[in-house]
Formats: structure tokens, sequence, C-alpha cells
């Protein structure tokens, strides 16, 4: 996917080589930007000025607030009740449940779809988000039928981070792109776990061992508070390696 990425400050001038112009698809501004007429752009919050060049879209992002779903990400919910066809998922503190059809799961029918109580965690992709109605979520592929490792997450616990430390974590190399090398050192240690990261700040760590899952959590979480750089990245791993030990 081509992207730029630069960051900006509200009311900034943004450089015409930052928006894209796809010949045939129209413009789509994010959240983090206002239309000016008759052809301005402004941001609206400090950020990443993110562009989509094949999308032809553009939005800023920030590291702090409120996750706003957009379609394609992942995200890690909780389910808060259940309603004819429909979960209602919460993705974050103090804001709506999205909707999630109790169908949209692998192989799902009435029959066979999951039964899953209030508090039950699962890992989606945003299916529609739109300002004007509900966002809506699935856990399976509309194109292959397959969960590709969507659905429902069963034991482990959810650790909070920011919004920027999700999007680095989910990375396809988040060791070289995002600077993360935390999860892959705990790992070199022979810790057994495994995570599930959602863009709405949420990771989703599970392990045989509890203090297995509190250890990788918390050393998440002190990476992102601190933004710790690579080499101390390295030295709290050393430091968890010893306390674990």
């Amino acid at each position: 996917m081509a992207t730029d990425r630069v960051f900006v400050l509200p009311g900034d001038h943004i450089d015409p080589s930052h928006i894209p112009s796809h010949p045939k698809k129209p413009l789509r501004l994010g959240p983090g930007l206002r239309h000016v007429p008759p052809n301005g752009i402004l941001p609206t919050l400090a950020g990443q000025l993110v562009t989509d060049r094949q999308k032809n879209a553009i939005h800023v992002e920030t590291s702090e607030g409120r996750y706003v779903p957009r379609v394609g990400e992942l995200v890690v919910g909780t389910i808060n009740k259940s309603a004819a066809d429909i979960y209602y998922v919460l993705l974050s503190d103090y804001t709506a449940p999205v909707l999630l059809p109790q169908l949209s799961f692998e192989s799902a029918t009435k029959k066979t779809r999951p039964i899953l109580a209030p508090g039950a965690l699962v890992y989606a992709r945003v299916s529609l988000a739109n300002k004007h109605m509900e966002a809506e979520l699935e856990c399976v592929s509309p194109t292959t039928g397959k969960s590709d490792g969507l659905g429902p997450l069963t034991g482990g616990m959810v650790f909070n981070v920011s919004l920027g430390m999700a999007r680095r974590l989910m990375m396809p190399r988040s060791a070289e792109h995002g600077k993360v090398v935390v999860l892959d050192e705990l790992a070199s240690l022979g810790l057994q776990f495994e995570t599930a990261a959602g863009r709405n700040g949420k990771l989703w760590v599970d392990s045989e061992s509890v203090k297995t899952v509190i250890a990788v959590g918390r050393a998440v979480q002190e990476t992102d508070e601190k933004r710790l750089a690579i080499e101390d990245q390295k030295k709290l791993v050393r430091k968890l390696a010893r306390d674990l030990s």
C-alpha cells in the first residue's frame, strides 16, 4: 500500500504533494481534516498526516485520544450485550458500541453461531464505518468465508496502549518500521505467548503462564508510556528476564 506520512499541527498548510490526486477516484478526507472551499484542506488535529494514494484518501492519525473506526482496521472488542442477531461490541471507553452480526463468523449458522456472553473478547475487522450509521464489525473474510485469525479470543488479558503504539505493533515488520522489538526480545527468552493487537489501542496477550501474560503486557505498556528506544527495550527485557528467573 502506497502511503506517505508527515507530522502536522492544527491549521498547518498541507503541501499539495501530500494530497493524493487519483484520476478516477474522489478524494476522501478522514478524521482530523477540514475542507475549506474552494480547494483548501486544513488539519484540525496534531498528528501524522497519512496519505493513501491507492485509495485516494487522507487523514490525520493521532497517538492519543478517542479511536475512530475505519474500514479494514483490526480491533479487539468486548461484547457488551446481544439482541436479536446482533452483538453490541465496545471498542473503547465512553464511546457507543458498534455492531457485530452473529452470523459474521466462519461457518456460522443460526444453530452453530458462537454464543458470546457480556465481557467476552473478539478480534474483528471494521466492515462499515460511516458517520451517519453505526459502525459494523466482521469476524470472517467476505471473500474467502474463512476467519483468517479473527473470532472469539479465549483466555488471556487485554492491556491498554496508545493508538500510536497499536499502529506500530501492527506494522508488517514492527521491529524495522515501528521500532518495537520488545515482543521479539521476550520471545527470544523462550517465553511462550500469543498476542493480538487492535487499532483501537488494545493488546490481547495469552499464555499458559499468568506471570508471562502480565510480564508481556506490562513490558509493552512501559515501552509505550516511556517511549523507549530499541536499546532501552532490550534493557527492559533483560531486567524482566532476571525477575522471571
